[in-house]
C-alpha cells in the first residue's frame, strides 16, 4: 500500500511542478530558479543522510543518485543565479 501511496505522491507533484513552471512568465523563471535551490539544498542534505546511513544497498543507490542530481541543479542554479546579478552590474 505504502508503493502506491508514494507513487500517487511522486506523480502529483511531477503533474503540479511541471503546470507550475509551465504558468511562470519568462521574467520570473530565473528568480524561482534562486528561490528553488534553497529547496534543493534541502533535498542535498536529506539525500547525504540516507547515502551515509544504515540502510539497504537500493536505498543507498538511490540516496547516491538523488545526491548528484540534487548537487547538479545547486550549482547550475547557483551559476545562473550569478549570472543574472553580474548583468545589473556597471562595466
Amino acid at each position: 500500500m505504502s508503493v502506491i501511496y508514494l507513487s500517487t505522491i511522486l506523480i502529483l507533484a511531477i503533474f503540479l511542478g511541471f503546470e507550475l513552471i509551465r504558468k511562470v512568465p519568462a521574467t520570473l523563471h530565473t528568480p524561482l530558479m534562486s528561490g528553488a535551490n534553497a529547496i534543493s539544498g534541502i533535498t542535498l542534505v536529506g539525500a547525504l543522510v540516507y547515502a551515509g546511513g544504515e540502510f539497504t544497498v537500493v536505498t543507498k543507490v538511490f540516496a547516491c543518485i538523488s545526491v548528484m542530481l540534487a548537487t547538479i541543479n545547486v550549482v547550475g542554479g547557483y551559476l545562473v543565479t550569478d549570472r543574472m546579478l553580474a548583468m545589473f552590474k556597471g562595466k
